[in-house]
This record gives structure tokens, C-alpha cells and sequence, in this order.
């Protein structure tokens, strides 16, 4: 490595963040630009350990101490050659990725880990100012056509690949705007949208077909869609969020999480928030927190999401919480390294203000007269492991239950799979038995010129793998297409197989 006393000079250093006063006045991005000298001194950290677990750690792969070593002898071009082989996209992960590369870092077990993320962040960011990003245009093409249903970042990157091969690609999506879940579902205070835009204007001169406001299945019929292409590749996303029936469930003010995120989203985009990322009319029109009591139900990052949103809009108050209970604050035995540690996080948006609670069930929304929420009424959970199977069982607290007020209710409790209704039911597939897109590898089970990839094959996951997710069809597609593929692979490793594709 470049300084191999590095990681025993210099300590894990990220990027400074706007005071929280300042960013609670806007929606632009809370961290500030990595620094060349940071970079650099960060870089340093990355030890000589002989077996990297980080590439492990990492869903697409990610040459990191190689990487690494550029950056500290500042050849940004080499830096980035090496990042972007193996990730489409690094403003996008360099940006709202977990990092579960650095819970495998070597470095981590006894000391901060390697600031990978900073370190990925700095590398794209160079390479967009030194202008080494540039339009990789074919040489050729294979005649062949392929359509990317889903713009999130699953289909954003398959149809880059498949760009890539030589294919002829048109990147189709219902929504106004290109970037699915990055457009509408990540808040601009994480993910400045000219960042994605940025990145299709590379993907336009490539060649990539893009359409808008197209609801395949209903503008585009399926007879059409499998006479018109010779493949298909599925990435929609999981957008069927998961529910509570509970009593007063129907009272206004109760919204999914998406709801409330992509509104926001529009706005800050000048666009009126009229339909949703799905093109479906918002019921209660405008949802603003403004001088009301939040409650977040749900406590991830879109429950995060919704905190830092709330507390933008003047929320009265934001609560946020959770069903479990509150994970440790160190990593658990239960998570030894290399694993994503199961522990205690806390995000920026929470340190803007929220109180947390954690072994909670909501009971009842409870309503006015003219039927708006006005409290919901909770109970304290007790969580006691069973000995038998050793899986934790909750009982309500006696003497617990309790009403907090409550104008504005956010469900952010995940998704439960993609939309079934419509196209993919028209396509005829089989789904497995989380009702996700049943495939052999990338490939449905059910007709072999449709392949689906990212949340609506795996399920709910992170954007990272979503990105390596559309790698992989595409290159799955590809050998479909032309018997053989030579687009880059993600190995298997023989360290830690528990990371790699199967």
C-alpha cells in the first residue's frame, strides 16, 4: 500500500456536514465535497491485510485497497478506471450506500474501519471534474433490442450494460422523470437530483433510449412489448409497502412513506405533486407536516427519511417507532465480523431532532369528528426469546397503553413486493412465495425473454445491490442473446461465499 503505517498515524476522518440550523432551512445535500487532502490521509488508512473481506463485504465487488492506493498517489484516473469497472454508478453508492464493505473491513475489528464510502464519494467527484467521465459509445451494435422496464438503479445500470454489449436499449418508465426510487424516494438532502441528471446525460449520448410517462402494460400492451424486443428486463422495484389494519386506519392523515417522500421530492423539483412515482393521484392531495405531530412508524432509513423531511417542513413534533427492540449500541455477538453488525444507528436526520422509541405497537388511529387523526394509541412490547425455537416473541406490557397526539401518520415499514396487477400478471409469471419475480438466476422461470432484476426478483434491499443486481441480468441477457457474454462478472469467493451471487 501506498503508506503502510497509515492506518496507525491518521484517524477515520468523513466528511464535515452543514450545521444543522442551516440545512433544516433548505434541501441541499448535509455533507460537504471530500477534499483532496482528506481523501488522501483516509486513503492511507487502508492496511495491508492480506486477504480484503471488504471486496466480500461489498455486492458488486468493489477493488477497494487497489483503489485506495491510487488515491493516495493521487492518480484520480487510475482511481476511477478501478471504481468504475466494477460500479455503474459511485455518486449513487458513495452517497446513500450502508457501506457494508466497511463492516468488513480488516481494519474495523479492532479500530474504525477504512472510510470506504468517503473514499468512493471523492473518487467519482474528481473524476467528474477532471472531465475522465466520458460517453463509452459501442464500437458496434448486435442488432438486437432490448427494453429496461424500471429506471431505479437496478435498471439504470442493467441497461448501461447492456448498452454496453453492443445492444440497442430503451430504458422505459412510468413516472415524469427518470431515476425511480433515486428520484422519488431518496430526499434531495441525501441525493441532490442533478446528480442523477448528471449521470443520464452520459447515458443519453451512449445511445440509451429513455421514456417517460409510460405505463407498459397499459400504454405499451404485452403482446407489443414481446414482439418489439427480443428481451425484457424487469426492474421496477417492490412498491407494494407493507400495511397495518388496524382500527381508525382509515381516518385522514395516515399516509405510506412514499407518499409523503416523493411529494416532497416534486416540490423541490418544481414540480405540483399531483400523482405519486407510480403516476397515481394522490387521494388527500398536498401532505405537508407543517405545525403538526408526526408520527413515523417504521424505524429505517425511509422511516429516517421521513424524520428529516418532517423536520424540514416545521413538523410540531416528529416521533419515530419501532416494533423491535432497540439494537446494542456496539456490534452484537450475534453479528461477528465480517457480517452487516446488528447495532444501533443513527442518522443525520435524527440528530436534527426526533424522539426515538423502540418496542412499540401501534393499537388505534383515533379520529375527530370530521374524521381526521387526531392521537394514536400505542402499547409498550416486552421481547422474551423462546426456548424452544429461540425466536423472540413479544407481550404487550400491562398497564402501558398510552395516546400520543397525532395529525400526520407515516408508514415506513417497508415493502412487501412488486406491483402483481397489470404487467407482470399479463406477462404470465411465477412468483415465489414472498410473491417477488420467480427467475433461475435472472432468467423467469416462466418465459425466457423476460429477465427481472433488483427488488422485484430479491426483494427489499439496498441500492448497491440493486446496481449489482442489474449488472448481472444484463449479463445474463446478454448469453441469452449471444451465447456468450463479455461483460464483467462478479466473482464468487471462496472466503466469504455468504456475500456473492449464487
Amino acid at each position: 500500500m501506498g503508506k503502510p503505517t497509515g492506518f496507525l498515524e491518521f484517524e477515520r476522518e468523513l466528511a464535515k456536514k452543514r450545521a444543522v440550523d442551516e440545512r433544516l432551512q433548505d434541501y441541499k445535500e448535509i455533507e460537504t465535497a471530500p477534499t483532496d487532502s482528506n481523501s488522501k490521509q483516509q486513503s492511507a488508512r487502508c492496511m495491508d491485510c492480506g486477504i480484503p473481506f471488504c471486496h466480500n463485504g461489498c455486492p458488486l465487488g468493489n477493488i477497494i485497497p487497489e483503489f485506495n492506493d491510487a488515491v493516495y498517489d493521487g492518480n484520480w484516473k487510475l482511481a476511477y478506471e478501478i471504481l468504475s469497472s466494477t460500479n455503474n454508478f459511485p455518486e449513487f453508492t458513495g452517497r446513500i450506500c450502508p457501506a457494508p464493505c466497511e463492516s468488513a473491513c480488516v481494519l474495523g475489528i479492532n479500530k474504525p474501519p477504512v472510510a470506504i464510502e468517503y473514499i468512493e464519494k471523492a473518487i467519482i467527484e474528481k473524476a467528474f471534474e477532471l472531465n475522465l467521465v466520458k460517453p463509452r459509445i459501442p464500437k458496434r451494435r448486435t442488432g438486437k433490442k432490448v427494453a429496461v422496464i424500471g429506471s431505479g438503479p437496478a435498471g439504470l445500470a442493467a441497461a448501461s450494460q447492456l448498452n454496453q454489449a453492443g445492444h440497442s436499449v430503451v430504458l422505459i418508465e412510468r413516472a415524469d422523470r427518470m431515476g425511480g426510487l433515486l428520484r422519488y424516494g431518496i430526499p434531495d438532502f441525501k441525493l441532490d437530483k442533478k446528480v442523477i441528471d448528471r449521470r443520464l446525460e452520459v447515458m443519453q449520448q451512449e445511445g440509451i433510449e429513455f421514456r417517460t410517462n409510460v405505463n407498459v402494460g397499459v400504454d405499451i400492451k404485452v403482446d407489443e412489448l414481446e414482439n418489439d424486443f427480443d428481451a425484457v428486463v424487469l426492474t421496477m422495484g417492490s412498491t407494494v409497502p407493507r400495511d397495518v389494519k388496524i382500527e381508525g386506519r382509515h381516518l385522514k392523515g395516515i399516509h405510506f412513506a412514499m407518499e409523503f417522500l416523493s411529494q416532497q421530492n416534486k416540490r423541490v423539483a418544481g414540480i405540483e405533486p399531483i400523482v405519486d412515482h407510480r403516476g397515481v393521484k394522490y387521494k388527500d392531495g398536498q401532505l405537508l407536516a407543517t405545525g403538526k405531530n408526526v408520527v413515523v412508524i417504521g424505524g429505517g432509513d425511509t422511516g429516517s427519511d421521513c424524520v428529516g423531511t418532517s423536520n424540514r417542513h416545521g413538523a410540531k413534533s416528529v416521533t419515530q417507532i419501532e416494533l423491535m427492540p432497540i439494537p446494542p449500541k456496539e456490534r452484537d455477538a450475534s453479528t461477528p465480523w465480517p457480517n452487516w453488525p446488528m447495532m444501533l444507528r443513527t442518522s443525520t436526520s435524527h440528530d436534527e431532532g426526533c424522539d426515538r422509541h423502540w418496542s412499540i405497537n401501534t393499537k388505534e388511529f383515533v379520529g375527530d369528528e370530521n374524521g381526521n387523526l387526531k392521537a394514536i394509541k400505542i402499547v409498550d412490547l416486552d421481547w422474551q426469546k423462546d426456548a424452544e425455537t429461540g425466536r423472540l416473541q413479544m407481550k404487550e406490557v400491562a398497564g402501558s397503553e398510552r395516546t400520543i397526539d397525532c395529525e400526520l401518520a407515516l408508514f415506513a415499514a417497508g415493502f412487501l413486493h412488486p406491483q402483481q396487477e397489470g404487467l407482470l400478471n399479463d406477462l404470465g409469471l411465477d412468483f415465489d412465495d414472498r410473491g417477488n419475480i420467480k427467475t433461475n438466476g435472472y432468467q423467469s422461470t416462466s418465459n425466457e425473454k423476460i429477465f427481472a432484476a433488483g427488488d422485484c426478483r430479491r426483494g427489499q434491499s439496498l441500492v448497491v445491490w440493486a446496481i449489482s443486481e442489474g449488472r448481472e441480468a444484463a449479463r445474463a441477457v446478454d448469453e441469452y442473446l449471444m451465447g456468450e457474454s463479455f461483460l464483467e462478472a462478479k466473482a464468487i469467493s471462496m472466503f466469504n461465499p455468504s456475500f456473492a451471487h449464487v
